[in-house]
């Protein structure tokens, strides 16, 4: 939060738009040190975070909007607000703590729950309806390739025999008996990586990253900036390769490497560890 409220504060007026807002920490840190005449739209696909975010933000009266909306659909949401160039975008592509921990919608595996996973409730497929319509096929090629499961076709395999799968508890089953005991990972749980997969074809996340990383440069002022903070390597590579695209194009990143969570910060909060965050610049 810290490394976000320094890089991506304005050093004079403008709009900084959060492209997931979540329970607005980032954009209460970004407010809360920048001048008054800064404002800050949020956005985000959950209602619930949404409604939090406000909450959150209400002290800073007409500074702060929110908007529930996608991020993918960051430049139409800025143009109805009539927002024509911001000084900073941040894009955080991780889970709130409350939305593992407390939304009820299956995206742990430590509870029995609702193979729900959608990170907006009130539209689109479960978990559910993917998981127990998809050929064996197409279940391998989403864990393989938005999870990085070593073991995903046995893990397709087991998912199709053991429908109709209802709870998380049965994807934690069928995924426990499809991976071998003896190779299960020893910092992480076995069925991470199938969480993570389905959550994100639940989203279509990599759609909403590949839409946003076009639309957000576009949306800079001059010597403004885009911030993403990723979570996994897939999403790494995919900020890594549309920042290298645009610095032919008037773009520059800040630094060759990301910035990751310090020490303290990891141990305040475990879930930081694997956070990356990669800020690319529009020159003057």
């Amino acid at each position: 939060m810290d490394e976000v409220a320094f890089l991506l504060r304005p050093r004079r007026g403008g709009w900084v738009i959060d492209g997931t807002v979540g329970m607005g920490g980032h954009a209460e840190a970004v407010l809360a040190t920048s001048a008054p005449d800064v404002r800050l739209l949020g956005l985000d696909v959950d209602p619930e975070a949404l409604a939090r975010a406000g909450e959150r933000l209400a002290r800073f009266g007409g500074r702060a909007r929110v908007v529930h909306a996608d991020f993918r659909e960051l430049g139409a949401v800025a143009a109805r607000e009539g927002i024509d160039e911001a000084q900073a975008v941040l894009l955080d592509l991780g889970m709130s703590s409350w939305q593992l921990d407390e939304a009820g919608r299956g995206l742990s595996f430590l509870r029995d729950e609702p193979l729900d996973m959608r990170l907006d409730p009130t539209t689109g497929a479960t978990a559910a309806d993917l998981l127990n319509r998809l050929d064996e096929r197409a279940l391998a090629r989403i864990l393989a390739e938005y999870g990085g499961e070593r073991w995903a076709a046995r893990i397709a395999r087991a998912i199709v025999r053991r429908r109709p799968l209802a709870t998380t508890g049965d994807l934690v089953a069928a995924v426990r008996l499809a991976v071998p005991r003896s190779a299960w990972p020893k910092r992480i749980h076995v069925a991470t990586r199938t969480f993570q997969a389905v959550r994100m074809a639940v989203n279509d996340e990599p759609g909403a990253l590949d839409q946003a990383l076009r639309d957000a440069p576009t949306l800079l002022a001059r010597g403004g900036r885009l911030g993403v903070i990723s979570f996994h390597s897939g999403e790494d590579r995919a900020v890594k390769r549309a920042f290298r695209a645009l610095g032919a194009s008037g773009f520059a990143a800040l630094e060759p490497a990301p910035l990751e969570a310090g020490d303290d910060e990891v141990r305040a909060n475990p879930r930081a560890r694997s956070a990356k965050l990669r800020v690319l610049e529009r020159l003057p």
